[in-house]
């Protein structure tokens, strides 16, 4: 781990002099209300996230639960596909998930995977007294005012149409932009730090850059707007997309304008790092606002979250029939090979991504708890281990987790409960698989009319695939079906299975994760993944962590003696 939680992302080494960053965030409520705007802007949000830390992003998850495949959903889709495409940045896999408890609050959870040299990493956090903080990208309006105290940190009701103008809007071209210019700002050396201008505007971002002591002094007057007459309060609450805030030494400001310019993006200088640890805001030629920038971060007021146990989950009754959209109508909305890195499409476990000029690849995965799951601690390991076993299944070496912990309102003692328990269900299973949970989001208060949600953290994970031309592509015919399961219920076997299938992996024409519907389902997924059925004689469905393999005959020898059954042959 060379960057973890605090940072924009988190940044892992993966060796070679390549480092790679990840983080995955939500957009739940936004996309509640205007469901089109809301992927949308999740998905600029987290690609901003790791360009923050100086990464090119190469990848994009979505995680979708949703009531049912209605109109709602296909507009999420359609805004995280047209934003994704737009950049030139891939959507590689994720999740989707249908059930009525998500009915009234639908989770959009966004995850990006960015590439770097390790030697060009950025900060965040202001640096040297005197040294410029510069705006750049769109401009800056009324749109998204309230989103994150409006929207973000409130119950929904029926009564939330008018709470669409908290919605942000995004311009995917100009995000575009915005990745290219951050890039080669980074890679050029004219920035001491980078900052996504997100949730709350300048006011959360100047507040993280100056709040390990720097200060800055910001001159709202000097912001560039689209909308004449606004507060200055409005400018330094605005959520307006696409803006990113910069640490520049003066004598870099002309080259940092220069390369604005060149892609048309607006570029001012809007204050300074003064050192005081003071965030203080001037407009009209006097200053109104100012607080130490701590008491807005680290020394921000903090309490204890009341906590008990829930007697018993009442869940809306699930409906099987109709509630499914084929994985093939959901990335056939994206694309999954622009960048040209993408050596396994979507569909089945992992996407694998390769680190060119090499062999070598990354296997990327986001995976939920199983539909249903009311159980906290289970939730929160489920989401870890099957992150992981889908990573393996594609060959990865798991090396680093980011996670999204939605759950309903907080100040319910049960919701409190969920929430402290699903954490160290992902910290219990993150030790047993000995990597880090590096970055990640809390969603919270997602309900509806006094409703919550069930527990659901979701989970991304990134491997290291040590040869991407052995990555397992599908069954052949004559090969091989074993089942492979950990040999008890405990975390260290479950640890234990996915070891074997990413060691295992360069010998197996597929290997693919029992997923929450069962043996069969998955059986029919691998088959119809390969192009190719199987003869199978059905086992007893396993109870832990399980995955189907399929190899040649003369190299199931090849996989040891432990840890897998024979049940089937390739037609």
């Amino acid at each position: 781990m060379l960057v973890g939680p605090g940072e924009n992302a988190g940044v892992i080494d993966a060796g070679d002099g390549i480092a790679v960053a990840i983080r995955i965030e939500s957009h739940n409520h936004p996309s509640a209300i205007e469901p089109y705007q809301g992927a949308a802007t999740g998905v600029g949000g987290i690609l901003r996230d790791i360009v923050a830390m100086g990464a090119r992003p190469v990848a994009l998850l979505d995680g979708l639960w949703f009531g049912a495949p209605d109109f709602h959903f296909w507009r999420a889709v359609s805004g995280i596909g047209h934003y994704g495409n737009c950049v030139g940045v891939p959507t590689v896999g994720g999740a989707t998930v249908f059930d009525p408890a998500y009915a009234g609050n639908c989770l959009v959870n966004a995850m990006c995977v960015g590439l770097l040299d390790a030697g060009r990493l950025r900060s965040a956090k202001a640096t040297g007294p005197g040294n410029l903080v510069v705006l750049y990208g769109a401009t800056t309006g009324r749109d998204g005012i309230g989103g994150a105290s409006v929207l973000a940190s409130a119950e929904l009701s029926e009564d939330d149409a008018d709470k669409r103008p908290s919605v942000q809007v995004g311009d995917p071209f100009t995000g575009k932009k915005l990745i290219e210019v951050s890039v080669a700002l980074v890679e050029s050396g004219l920035v001491e730090s980078l900052q996504d201008c997100g949730a709350a505007g300048l006011a959360s971002a100047l507040s993280e850059m100056a709040g390990d002591g720097a200060g800055i002094d910001v001159h709202l007057d000097r912001v560039p707007l689209r909308e004449p007459g606004m507060e200055p309060w409005e400018i330094m609450i605005s959520e307006s997309q696409e803006r990113m805030v910069a640490i520049v030494r003066p004598q870099m400001l002309d080259a940092v304008r220069a390369l604005c310019a060149r892609w048309e993006l607006e570029c001012a200088p809007i204050g300074e790092v003064t050192g005081d640890g003071v965030l203080r805001a001037h407009a009209g030629g006097a200053v109104v606002g100012e607080i130490p920038a701590r008491l807005l971060t680290d020394e921000c007021p903090r309490y204890e979250v009341e906590q008990r146990k829930p007697d018993t989950w009442v869940l809306p009754r699930r409906r099987d029939d109709g509630l499914r959209a084929s994985i093939a109508e959901v990335v056939e909305q994206y694309d999954q090979l622009v960048g040209s890195r993408t050596v396994r499409r979507p569909g089945l476990d992992a996407a694998v991504l390769r680190l060119r000029p090499s062999l070598r690849g990354l296997a990327v995965s986001l995976q939920g708890p199983r539909p249903g799951e009311t159980n906290a601690f289970d939730a929160g390991v489920q989401a870890v281990l099957g992150a992981a076993r889908n990573v393996a299944c594609a060959g990865g070496e798991p090396i680093g987790l980011t996670d999204c912990l939605n759950f309903g309102n907080p100040e319910k003692p049960d919701i409190g409960y969920e929430l402290a328990q699903a954490i160290e269900g992902i910290a219990q299973a993150a030790e047993a698989l000995g990597i880090p949970v590096v970055s990640g989001n809390v969603s919270l208060y997602n309900d509806t009319d006094g409703r919550s949600i069930p527990p659901t953290p979701v989970v991304g994970c990134v491997g290291i695939v040590a040869d991407v031309r052995l990555v397992p592509s599908g069954w052949q015919k004559g090969d091989a079906v074993l089942l492979a399961t950990a040999p008890e219920e405990s975390l260290d076997a479950e640890a234990a299975l996915i070891r074997f299938l990413w060691k295992a992996a360069p010998l197996l024409s597929l290997c693919h994760d029992v997923g929450a519907r069962g043996l069969a389902v998955s059986l029919e997924e691998a088959a119809r993944w390969s192009g190719r059925d199987a003869d199978v004689d059905m086992p007893t469905e396993p109870d832990g962590g399980a995955a189907i393999l399929a190899c040649a005959r003369e190299n199931v020898s090849r996989l040891g003696s432990r840890g897998f059954v024979e049940i089937g042959t390739v037609r």
